[in-house]
């Protein structure tokens, strides 16, 4: 068996230990039931962003957007199928920078779409501007 990752529960925000090996196994979190990995991105709020980025230990690709911003509504259907193709390789979660200004604000995004790659709470990768599925794929492999 190898060794055990949190993950952060995209419905109750519960954080879950989980043996490692079995990530590709459907999990369920415990608490409410729900898939740990769905293959869509997890909608983040100011109220649960910190435990998403700092609890889980797979990589966090974030997408801060805003419904107004034309790229970002085109770009939506690309990560969604990216999510499905990557996942529980990591986690993927959107923020909209309209309804919740303050973690994009404490990441100085100046521009969306624009997407952060997060371990551990910190800054790995980013990208601004939208980017279709081959170009999300090829971009997120590479970081992590």
């Amino acid at each position: 068996m190898s060794d055990s990752i949190q993950v952060v529960c995209g419905h109750c925000d519960s954080v879950v230990r989980l043996p490692g090996d079995r990530s590709k196994d459907a999990p369920r979190c415990p608490k409410c039931r729900f898939p740990l990995f769905e293959g869509k991105p997890i909608d983040l709020t100011e109220g649960n962003f910190d435990r998403h980025v700092s609890r889980g230990d797979l990589p966090l690709a974030v997408d801060f957007w805003a419904p107004w911003c034309g790229p970002c509504i085109a770009m939506a259907p690309f990560y969604e199928t990216t999510a499905r193709q990557l996942e529980p390789k990591m986690r993927f979660a959107k923020l909209n920078t309209q309804d919740e200004p303050g973690p994009a604000s404490r990441f100085n995004i100046r521009s969306i779409p624009t997407l952060i790659v997060l371990r551990a709470g910190k800054e790995i990768a980013r990208q601004s501007g939208a980017m279709d599925v081959s170009g999300l794929t090829r971009w997120l492999n590479s970081v992590v």
